[in-house]
């Protein structure tokens, strides 16, 4: 393949571009944006490689091709799973994205079958809840936000009109785990918003009632008190499920979108919310 001058394609994609350039095979960029997902240069993982795949597969460009695009991030969701502290979680991270992207385009274009996303859903879940290296700003190589980018995909699989009550009450579960695992460690770059917007997804389509969402809710609220003997610090072990539970409660509360039990999960949110904080809530 001639070199590419992603540089020019760039500006062309700044300017409204919106389809490759004729002049290159599509195999051959999206198997080099592919590998640049995992590039430790945020110039070049953040600034081509998502840019140019997100763009394209809302625009159509992969329609037809789908099918290996959301198969091809799912390996690279594998791609050195269990490492800690190295730089392969860009890639699994940014695939997360892609993923995410390939998912919303099939609900907006229905190309894939339904088995095909319930796939996809399941190496999702299975990468997120196994995911060790949860580092949201790496210095001098930018975001790798594996837990945000996760929370975004979950939402993505919230949206597919393939997801009924069953699978979106599993999606539920995937995020209390993620939230409670002993090893997530304290989540301090926004990932607790995204998590909770990933479960007003799942709300918004009106499948999972009260019934289950409450039980989910006081799984979190068990998980954010705190347990730990007087004079030690707490917060790594409770603070996810907090931040969490604050993130919804604010998002059910001014959210434009709001799921049709809001009203009486903001009950059980607030009750909640002032048992696990009884000095200043109860």
């Amino acid at each position: 393949m001639a070199s590419v001058n992603w540089v020019r394609l760039q500006q062309g994609l700044r300017n409204g571009e919106r389809t490759p350039p004729a002049e290159h095979r599509l195999a051959d960029l999206t198997a080099d944006l592919t590998r640049m997902l995992g590039d430790p240069d945020p110039q070049v993982r953040d600034g081509v490689a998502y840019p140019f795949l997100a763009t394209w597969t809302e625009h159509g460009v992969y329609d037809d091709l789908l099918t290996g695009l959301g198969d091809g991030m799912c390996a690279g969701l594998e791609v050195g799973l269990g490492e800690r502290d190295t730089d392969s979680v860009f890639r699994r991270s940014f695939s997360a994205l892609v993923l995410a992207e390939c998912i919303d385009r099939d609900t907006r274009v229905r190309r894939q079958p339904p088995s095909r996303i319930l796939q996809w859903g399941d190496r999702l879940a299975a990468w997120w809840i196994r995911e060790r290296d949860l580092r949201g700003f790496v210095p001098g190589k930018g975001w790798a936000h594996a837990a945000a980018h996760g929370a975004d995909a979950l939402g993505a699989l919230a949206r597919s009109p393939h997801f009924g009550v069953t699978e979106l009450t599993v999606l539920l579960d995937v995020v209390a785990d993620r939230v409670l695992d002993v090893d997530t460690p304290l989540l301090v770059h926004g990932e607790p918003d995204r998590i909770a917007h990933a479960v007003m997804e799942i709300l918004r389509r009106n499948r999972v009632p009260l019934e289950i969402v409450e039980p989910w809710v006081r799984r979190l609220e068990n998980g954010a008190k705190a347990r730990a003997p007087i004079g030690e610090d707490v917060l790594p072990e409770v603070g996810n499920a907090q931040a969490v539970l604050r993130a919804l409660y604010l998002q059910l509360t001014i959210s434009p979108r709001q799921p049709a039990i809001r009203a009486d999960l903001l009950l059980t949110l607030v009750g909640s919310l002032r048992r696990v904080h009884p000095v200043f809530l109860a």
